[in-house]
């Protein structure tokens, strides 16, 4: 154990090993970006929004072609008199 651990403070080292791994000044967690990376970061989250977007079009078409075919077996169903 270092002299300096302090029990009542569990983060110390993680604190510790964070400011010696980045540079004075610099964010951690926010790298620096351009405006040419926000614009490419923009474009690769209109792609993945578009993605999702399709994928919630086939899966409300499932869902509804799916009540349609239990509607018609129930309609099919003999009824009890």
């Amino acid at each position: 154990m270092s002299a300096e651990f302090n029990p009542a403070d569990p983060f110390a080292m993680f604190r510790q090993l964070l400011q010696s791994a980045t540079p004075p000044g610099a964010q951690p967690f926010l790298p620096p970006m351009t405006e040419e990376e926000v614009e490419r970061k923009i474009a690769e989250l209109r792609v993945v929004e578009t993605w999702l977007t399709m994928n919630l079009g086939m899966l409300s078409m499932q869902i509804k072609t799916l009540e349609m075919q239990k509607a018609a077996l129930a309609a099919m169903k003999p009824k009890d008199l």
